[in-house]
């Protein structure tokens, strides 16, 4: 060998030596970091999409090979020193389970944006590398969140993934940028609160590490718990889009370019959830939860929980009902859905928890596969108002088939997946005797079947606009993701065992009564499913319908939309017959004056009542001396400090 490639070689073998000493999640991390650098040395070349779906392809690889789910957690080598504190990461089953679900949002969303949509967006002035660079951050920073092994690295980890999901919403620019602007002023509300609650523990514990809060969190009164609950629990409310805390989020995701908002929904808002979970059920506990009641009520501090979980499902569904564009249809029901999620979690029995964390799963495959499928549509079409929709299904039958599937997943209905999580999740309520919940929880549902509907119904179905005779089926390498979502969404609606796997290791993590699964189902005293049983009734009654319908029903002919009549008139491309405008109108019109824009009047007021005391505090400061605040501002924290401390 020529002298000259040692050095070469030699650089290599180093390279490969340092690479097989890192662990798993070093690595990882490392793949992940590698896919960001990737996008910003070749955001703007058409071969982005293709090589940084490879990337997160090999970061899903890496997160297998982790062996966390059912083994022994890991940690990285990675650890740094900051004022003092020492953060570093671990992967749990409840880690592995997020990131999983994080990074198929990412790998699923290039995939989508990797061929005809991406030379689209970039013909249309959109800026390619700035979008491909912001979805690598936020599956980077999604990664380290949730790999926290302190609360110094949850709050770094929190406030990258804030940062990284604003940059990926103003990308587009336009009515985005607002949206993204109203989120961050949101973020920043929620993340002092976090840090205000994280003074305090530090307070309490002299450190940040999970272990040593651990020892003194049972100790703590109901009062600083309640303290505790309070800010961690706006602060998460916030991402995860809860009650009251919920208006930034449908705009938000909505305005953002089509794979991009596909990701957020999928996973964005479940970051609060992974956040709730490690502190409200890993730390404090549900039966702390339990046992502290609310004065004058019949409450608990769960229960309490249990119903802003159970409002955030019920009026963001119904406010979807209102919406005419599909977009924002479906970031609203991403609002609602969050709540399913998080009261199954909070009833903490097998089934219940189980039903929670599952519809984490299924909701993200779902949501993102009817994302994808409106942004279809749109690019062939150039809108997404669904007054303006309507008979595609003779244009784009597979797009046709990838949003029927999506919406009776998300609708909760047999056979798909998120029947599975919701028949949990209802079960488990009426198991835990909480009628009240559950009926809360079928409220929601019906006003689900009724938008789902509205929504197909509005795109597909009734009579085709003749601006839209020449309309073609999406691309293939927009098809491709969406029939492949949808593919696992029936899957995983038969054979829910290997998720319900994945799940009953989360629930063992996180000291939660594991669920009793088998490949079609569970096994509880509670009740049992098993969806091959029932997928294949159902089939069988669906082959008997067929049956007599092809064999000896009336035979008939197809004929165009247009060569047809009604009420005796002929209906010719200048008759507007069974066009979809304003679905619902009747309904809206009963239930609208019920809850319409009553938390847009509440947050106008907060906004007016925080303009009011800025603008009065502002005269103050700037007529009196400003060290007298200060030192007012410095003794009553000292005096609330040593309150805490007592």
């Amino acid at each position: 060998m020529s002298q000259r490639f040692l050095p070469a070689t030699d650089f290599v073998r180093t390279a490969i030596d340092w690479l097989g000493s890192l662990t798993p999640l070093d690595l990882l991390f490392l793949a992940s970091a590698a896919t960001l650098l990737l996008a910003l040395l070749l955001g703007r070349w058409r071969i982005a999409g293709p090589l940084l779906t490879i990337g997160y392809g090999v970061q899903f690889w890496l997160l297998l090979t982790t062996n966390t789910l059912l083994g022994e957690p890991m940690t990285a080598d990675l650890s740094l020193t900051i004022l003092g504190q020492q953060i570093g990461w671990r992967y749990d089953a409840l880690s592995w389970f997020f990131a999983m679900i994080s990074i198929g949002a990412g790998f699923t969303s290039a995939w989508y944006a990797g061929g005809s949509w991406q030379r689209v967006y970039k013909s249309d002035g959109g800026n390619l590398r700035a979008f491909h660079v912001a979805l690598a951050t936020n599956v980077f920073t999604m990664l380290l969140l949730l790999g926290s092994a302190d609360f110094l690295s949850l709050f770094i980890g929190w406030e990258l993934v804030s940062w990284s999901s604003f940059l990926l919403m103003v990308v587009a620019g336009g009515l985005a940028v607002d949206a993204a602007l109203r989120y961050l002023a949101y973020a920043f509300t929620g993340a002092m609160a976090i840090l205000g609650a994280l003074m305090l523990l530090y307070g309490e514990a002299g450190s940040l590490q999970y272990a040593e809060v651990l020892v003194v969190l049972p100790d703590l009164s109901n009062g600083q718990i309640w303290t505790l609950i309070a800010l961690l629990g706006s602060g998460f409310a916030v991402k995860m889009g809860l009650i009251p805390f919920h208006l930034w989020q449908a705009a938000a995701y909505a305005e953002t370019p089509g794979p991009g908002s596909a990701f957020l929904g999928a996973i964005s808002a479940r970051m609060g959830l992974y956040a709730i979970i490690v502190v409200f059920v890993g730390m404090i506990g549900l039966g702390r939860l339990v046992q502290m009641e609310i004065p004058y009520t019949l409450m608990s501090t769960r229960d309490l929980l249990c119903w802003i979980a159970a409002f955030t499902i019920i009026f963001p569904t119904y406010t979807a009902l209102q919406q005419h564009d599909a977009r924002y249809l479906l970031a609203w029901h991403g609002i609602g859905q969050g709540g399913y999620m998080l009261l199954g979690i909070l009833v903490g029995s097998a089934n219940g928890s189980a039903g929670g964390l599952l519809h984490v799963f299924n909701y993200a495959m779902t949501q993102a596969a009817l994302l994808m499928t409106v942004f279809a549509v749109m690019y062939r079409t150039g809108t997404s108002d669904l007054n303006k929709l309507g008979g595609l299904f003779t244009r784009m039958p597979l797009s046709f088939v990838v949003l029927l599937i999506g919406i009776i997943s998300l609708a909760g209905l047999p056979p798909m997946a998120g029947f599975v999580s919701k028949w949990l999740v209802y079960r488990s309520l009426i198991a835990e005797e909480m009628p009240l919940l559950f009926i809360a929880a079928v409220f929601g549902t019906l006003g689900t079947i009724l938008s789902v509907y509205k929504l197909i119904h509005n795109m597909f179905l009734g009579q085709l606009r003749i601006e839209h005779e020449q309309v073609r089926e999406a691309p293939i390498s927009m098809l491709a993701p969406m029939l492949a979502l949808s593919a696992v969404i029936f899957v995983a609606g038969v054979f829910p065992g290997p998720a319900l796997s994945w799940v009953a290791a989360v629930q063992q993590s996180i000291d939660l009564p594991p669920v009793t699964y088998h490949l079609g189902g569970i096994e509880s005293p509670q009740g049992n499913i098993d969806m091959i049983w029932l997928v294949g009734v159902l089939f069988a009654g669906f082959g008997v319908g067929a049956l007599v319908f092809f064999g000896f029903g009336g035979k008939s002919r197809r004929v165009h939309q247009l060569d047809n009549y009604a009420g005796g008139h002929f209906l010719t491309a200048d008759v507007r017959y069974q066009y979809s405008d304003n679905f619902y109108a009747g309904l809206m019109h009963l239930i609208g004056g019920w809850y319409r824009g009553a938390f847009a009047r509440l947050e106008s007021a907060i906004s007016s009542a925080v303009d009011m005391l800025s603008f009065g505090i502002n005269g103050l400061y700037r007529t009196a001396q400003p060290m007298l605040f200060v030192l007012i501002a410095a003794a009553v924290t000292l005096a609330w400090a040593m309150t805490w401390q007592g």
